[in-house]
């Protein structure tokens, strides 16, 4: 009688011994992952110091996204003159255009520097006549001084932009989810928008350039003088501006790096 209850006491205690060591090790697993846990969250969130340098860079990106939309939404993209003498009067033509519309401005000989030999620049005050192009609606190309343009470059130069525009504002959401929270992942992912709108800018202004060409080789009847404009720089600028900015995003949380 006796062994057995003290047979029965031991087995109890033993199991009770068993019980009280898994609790311990489930104990000691939840203590490392909390540990671990707040560590990660630790180093996903923004400090106060990084929280001041993502709005410096994000104030650069900024800067690029006003030249960008300064840029696309202007039409001084390419400037396309005749010599001045080439209509025999006392005013000349210079046509301008963008991604969305063209003017052709008639210009007093007057008003031009007389050691220039083609008429313009487009800026001088004159009459404009400006339409914007049809590739979006109709589907038809533009004649400029008996030259037509090609509408695929063009339609394409225009998507670029709008894709690019696109990627522009999920970086801006991206950077202020990021300042709003406090998490890192939304600045990293901001610097791949930013950095991929860069690109596509500066890919929009080369297929630009590509379009000019085909327009001038075209038609030879009427000798023309061509020059990238103001909005160009400002797109190409943009470009460069927004790429920098993006790398600078990526630079921030790499480790070992200074700027940290």
């Amino acid at each position: 009688m006796w062994s057995s209850l003290f047979s029965q006491k031991d087995e109890f205690g033993r199991g009770a011994a068993a019980a009280a060591g898994g609790a311990g090790a489930g104990g000691g697993k939840a203590v490392v992952r909390e540990i671990f846990g707040k560590r990660r969250a630790q180093e996903s969130e923004l400090n106060k110091s990084q929280r001041g340098k993502v709005k410096l860079v994000f104030f650069v990106a900024l800067v690029g996204v006003t030249l960008s939309i300064f840029g696309v939404s202007t039409d001084y993209w390419v400037e396309l003159a005749p010599p001045k003498r080439f209509y025999g009067n006392e005013t000349c033509l210079v046509a301008h255009y963008g991604l969305w519309k063209g003017c052709v401005r008639r210009l007093w000989l007057d008003d031009i520097n007389p050691n220039r030999e083609s008429c313009g620049p487009a800026g001088l005050p004159g009459e404009s006549n400006c339409t914007y192009f049809r590739f979006f609606t109709l589907g038809e190309n533009a004649v400029i001084f008996k030259r037509t343009t090609t509408k695929s470059l063009n339609m394409t130069t225009a998507v670029l932009a709008q894709i690019s525009f696109f990627m522009m504002a999920m970086g801006c959401t991206c950077i202020i989810m990021a300042l709003s929270k406090g998490v890192q992942f939304f600045v990293k992912s901001a610097s791949f928008c930013f950095i991929f709108s860069g690109l596509l800018l500066l890919v929009a202004v080369i297929v630009f350039h590509q379009s000019v060409l085909s327009l001038l080789g075209s038609d030879q009847s009427i000798p023309l003088h061509h020059e990238l404009s103001s909005s160009v720089a400002c797109v190409g600028s943009a470009g460069a501006i927004l790429i920098v900015g993006g790398i600078l995003f990526v630079m921030l949380f790499l480790p070992g790096i200074p700027c940290k």
